[in-house]
């Protein structure tokens, strides 16, 4: 049965998992972000970080491996810059896992040839079991590009002639060139038109909820591969081989 929960996998395969879960938890769930925009300080060498956005209870500030320890502003912006893209990319991550282990499919194919029902491809890992060869590597392919061309800030690169500038580390939004010009203004409004309060508020949730969702979609895979995922989904995960609960 291909919906079948799997065995585990040999120890020195979990041991490996293990290793890359504490460095991954450690080198991204600390850090916490700027207060306003700010011009890169590159002199000061001994600037601390505790009164930061997201150094908040119940760790506080938290940099268990000190990697802003004497760390300028530009060392500390581009830190904080890739842990906000990790937690974008884990809280879409959570989302689709949850999907998929909800048994939620499109309709039609998986593939070109009409041999594949996406109804009949399992979630989890073992998706790519089921799946075309070329699947996984269109996937890292799709990833690489939104990566390195969309979910980066252009400000003072040639081909983004203009005078903007990022309010903040993991500001993206580029004047939402990537809109109709039509709809660009509404939605740099849309931020505009918070309080400075309400904008460190938003920004200190999407921190902490980018946090979760790296702890969370690697607990989901760890327990995937264990086996035991029906510990952390009590109510079921049909689309990966246990049944709901009601």
């Amino acid at each position: 049965d291909p919906h079948a929960p799997y065995p585990p996998p040999p120890a020195g395969t979990m041991f490996r998992l293990v290793v890359a879960a504490l460095a991954l938890v450690g080198a991204n769930a600390f850090m916490g972000a700027p207060v306003a925009h700010r011009a890169a300080i590159k002199s000061s060498m001994s600037m601390s970080y505790a009164e930061e956005v997201g150094a908040q209870r119940p760790l506080g500030f938290w940099d268990p491996l000190s990697l802003v320890e004497n760390a300028d502003q530009d060392r500390f912006d581009k830190l904080r810059f890739t842990e906000i893209k990790h937690g974008r990319i884990s809280m879409l991550a959570v989302v689709g896992y949850l999907i998929g282990a909800s048994d939620i499919r499109w309709g039609g194919y998986a593939d070109v040839a009409k041999t594949i029902k996406f109804s009949d491809v399992p979630g989890g890992f073992e998706s790519f079991s089921v799946l075309p060869s070329g699947y996984a590597f269109w996937l890292v392919a799709l990833l690489g590009g939104i990566d390195f061309h969309m979910a980066r800030d252009y400000s003072g690169e040639e081909e983004f002639p203009s005078e903007w500038t990022p309010e903040f580390p993991g500001d993206i939004r580029n004047e939402a060139r990537h809109l109709p010009a039509n709809a660009q203004s509404g939605v740099l409004q849309m931020w505009e038109n918070l309080t400075p309060a309400e904008k460190l508020s938003k920004r200190a949730i999407e921190l902490n909820n980018g946090r979760a969702a790296m702890m969370g979609i690697l607990a989901l895979m760890v327990h995937e591969k264990l086996g035991n995922l029906d510990l952390i989904m009590p109510l079921g995960a049909p689309g990966l081989g246990y049944p709901a609960a009601f």
